[in-house]
């Protein structure tokens, strides 16, 4: 298996075959541009791993490249500079527009792939942090110890050593992501990425850039689709995906390549998908809304994640688990719970699921002072908020005579009213504490018609 991907950009011939020689040596796939026209174009054609970037080349400079790229969005890999007659101001100029580190020539050998190699550690520590965040965030293990719930890890675990296409069917709630992300974690392609993505915030308009990248001129946008190369695509909430980004996203990856919106070039692919959605896709297919050819290819293996209530004794489990998380999250104070809450939770119908569990383990810890929680304490908590009869101060209760996807809105809509309450209007941390990338948290705002009251990182 090839170490990765790495542009060499430099003018000079003998300078390109050496580097492209040690490098290909080292296990790497190399590609090549002699000018910036050139680099340019490479990068349209593929997400390299690492880019090695002279300064001086007939048409332009590495310095000048490198500023563009970051304006352009392109600066998502390490950039090492290379020089044979570099300047102080040149490296550090370099440096703050985000090049990991500069070489001058002529180039050693030992330096090249020490630094090549500690450029791509540091970036593969910088995303193992990040997704070791996000895991510990949206608690990637299917906690529970009953048999059912054995019985499914069990499932899971054979599902994720095969390629296969997978369908993860639940209610709301039940965590059909963390299934996504488990099925992923224990699949050859752990070490790829798993990339979400959030079909029910995606306009139709919205969903063919955001999913297949966007060519505009000399700017280029890479689509989640490219973004998931080598990794996993989570389709959540496939139901709502339109009849057109349907068909293409089929074509694009059984031929396993794609073509950006306002491109030409056909880039080559390699991706699983796991799809989750609450709905009959079946009825979907019947009612003209879903293609049955892309039906039948996600369905190939469904899987069904139970509702709580069929599994009410792995409860207690999951209250500890929650305990646990929000203790090491948010630094709640640990509670207990006591025999007769544990019993009175474990026979209530939880409409919502193991998130609403979490939601209520959560004001649990936050409003009480004592070191258990008590019968009272959840009868009351169950009374002030229970899932199916959704208030928020001030405010009536959801009307459950809707349909599903104008009751779906009119929660989302009071969810992150409230979330953008509690953080202030910060972005960054409604992503957080809501779970979804900032540029997913955008679009859904802006779906739902809320503006924050001020942004700022």
């Amino acid at each position: 298996m090839s170490n990765g991907w790495i542009l060499v950009v430099d003018d000079e011939p003998d300078i390109r075959a050496l580097v492209s020689e040690i490098l290909v040596d080292e296990g790497f796939e190399v590609e090549v541009a002699g000018t910036v026209e050139e680099a340019q174009l490479q990068r349209r054609r593929r997400r390299f791993d690492l880019v090695l970037l002279d300064i001086w080349m007939p048409d332009g400079d590495g310095i000048s490249l490198l500023k563009d790229w970051a304006e352009q969005g392109m600066a998502y890999c390490p950039v090492i500079m290379m020089s044979g007659h570099g300047t102080v101001e040149s490296a550090v100029e370099a440096t703050r527009l985000g090049a990991y580190d500069f070489l001058e020539k002529p180039l050693s050998i030992a330096k090249l792939t020490l630094t090549v190699t500690r450029a791509l550690e540091a970036e593969r520590l910088s995303r193992e942090n990040i997704g070791l965040k996000r895991k510990l965030a949206r608690a990637v293990y299917p906690e529970g110890s009953s048999l059912m719930m054995g019985q499914l890890r069990e499932q899971v675990d054979r599902i994720a050593q095969h390629d296969t296409w997978v369908l993860i069917l639940g209610e709301q709630g039940v965590g059909k992501q963390t299934f996504a992300r488990y099925i992923h974690d224990h699949s050859s392609r752990a070490e790829g990425p798993f990339i979400e993505v959030p079909v029910s915030a995606m306009t139709a308009a919205e969903a063919a850039a955001e999913i297949f990248g966007l060519e505009q001129g000399p700017r280029v946008r890479y689509g989640l689709l490219e973004q998931a190369d080598g990794g996993t695509l989570f389709l959540d909430e496939v139901s709502h995906m339109d009849l057109q980004t349907q068909g293409r996203l089929l074509t694009a990856l059984e031929s396993q390549r794609l073509t950006r919106v306002g491109g030409t070039e056909s880039l080559g692919i390699d991706v699983r998908i796991v799809a989750s959605t609450q709905e009959d896709l079946r009825v979907r297919v019947t009612e003209g809304q879903f293609r049955d050819d892309f039906y039948y290819r996600l369905s190939v293996v469904p899987l069904r994640v139970p509702p709580l209530r069929e599994h009410a004794e792995d409860i207690p489990d999951l209250l500890l688990h929650y305990v646990d998380l929000l203790n090491q999250q948010e630094g709640l104070p640990k509670r207990s719970f006591s025999q007769e809450a544990c019993e009175r939770l474990s026979v209530y119908p939880w409409p919502g699921n193991v998130h609403e569990l979490r939601n209520l383990v959560q004001r649990l810890l936050i409003l009480g002072n004592t070191p258990e929680v008590t019968l009272t304490e959840v009868e009351a908590a169950l009374g002030a908020q229970p899932l199916a009869l959704i208030q928020s101060s001030g405010q009536a209760a959801m009307d459950l005579t809707l349909p599903l996807r104008e009751a779906r809105e009119q929660f989302e809509r009071e969810y992150f009213s409230q979330q953008l309450g509690h953080v202030d209007g910060s972005m960054t941390r409604l992503a957080e504490r809501v779970g979804l990338e900032r540029t997913h948290v955008y679009r859904k705002l802006r779906a739902l018609g809320l503006e924050p009251k001020k942004t700022r990182d």
